[in-house]
């Protein structure tokens, strides 16, 4: 597990959060640089919800430390809350204001005068494609455009820091992508962004990715770390051209696990692909057996996460249940 070396917007040291008998988390700990996507992915109950309400101060920790922008959430100056945006995990706008109105209504509790407020509104709107909606009640939207005004919302004052949960929950695949452009736009501004979400093929949008389960961080690093140290190094994907005994690569060094989805496929993982290819082709080839071909493996993220909470379901030290958040 790493953590990027630089000066930290959010922090959280030693965190557990407590419900009666049960933690919802523990022992979280988490440095997140400025201007960049830290991206919280877990199963409904991992912590997600409950790490958010702490960082955005309306949930005390039980023990530990937290930090945002050099402050204690439960502690925050008005300065540093203007800097701040949090979207909610559910619907929590007025429905029976319009969509532009709540928008608007966000805007002036920041401050923002009626000038500069109407083309931000319209920003906001255009950006999660609501524009043509702007004149509709919120009630009469749909979930995943209730989804899309809440995002609305929290861009509209252009927030240091986002806290999101579940942005793309009940949205279809292409706006999802339109939203992850925007939320990459906002950090390439400089923003820092904290997203939770259940979606796990969203991690590849991220600089980090912080992967929970039962209430702890199981594993941190960048999205292509993660997948490598999910297999323990360098995986390749060999197809035969006959049935082939996985075996006959054992003698072959630089390979340290061979695993086998398919008689004539082979899952070769890799100190060194490039030294390790023209070896396993070799020791295939001195069985008699062809080669058909032979790549470089990406896991799916689906695979990715659920090797990575085997791995820490193994490390996991016996304790309380975890509450759902």
């Amino acid at each position: 597990m790493t953590v990027a070396e630089a000066p930290a917007i959010i922090v959280a040291e030693g965190v557990t959060r407590r419900f009666g008998d049960v933690s919802a988390v523990r022992d979280l700990n988490l440095r997140v640089p400025e201007g960049r996507i830290l991206g919280m992915i877990g199963p409904s109950g991992s912590g997600k919800t409950t790490t958010i309400r702490m960082l955005t101060g309306t949930l005390p920790p039980t023990f530990g430390t937290m930090s945002v922008l050099g402050e204690d959430p439960q502690r925050f100056s008005r300065k540093v809350r203007e800097r701040l945006a949090y979207m909610p995990q559910l619907f929590s706008l007025y429905p029976d204001l319009k969509a532009r109105e709540n928008v608007g209504f966000v805007a002036a509790l920041f401050g923002i005068g009626p000038f500069r407020r109407g083309r931000l509104i319209r920003h906001a709107l255009e950006v999660v494609e609501l524009w043509d909606a702007r004149d509709k009640l919120a009630r009469d939207l749909s979930g995943g455009m209730q989804r899309r005004l809440e995002l609305a919302c929290a861009l509209v004052h252009s927030p240091s820091v986002l806290f999101i949960d579940e942005p793309t929950a009940g949205i279809d695949p292409i706006l999802r992508l339109a939203i992850w452009t925007e939320l990459r736009r906002l950090r390439d501004d400089g923003r820092t962004l904290l997203v939770t979400t259940q979606s796990v093929a969203e991690a590849e949008y991220c600089d980090e990715v912080a992967v929970l389960a039962d209430g702890r961080l199981i594993a941190l690093d960048r999205p292509e770390a993660l997948r490598r140290g999910v297999y323990g190094g360098e995986v390749l994907e060999v197809e035969t051209d006959r049935a082939v005994d996985p075996e006959l690569l054992a003698g072959v060094p630089e390979v340290t696990e061979v695993r086998q989805p398919a008689a004539r496929k082979l899952i070769v993982i890799t100190d060194n692909a490039a030294v390790a290819t023209p070896r396993i082709m070799a020791a295939i080839s001195d069985r008699g057996v062809g080669v058909v071909a032979m790549a470089e493996y990406q896991p799916t993220w689906d695979e990715v996460f659920a090797g990575l909470v085997e791995q820490g379901a193994t490390q996991a030290p016996e304790g309380d249940d975890v509450r759902r958040s």
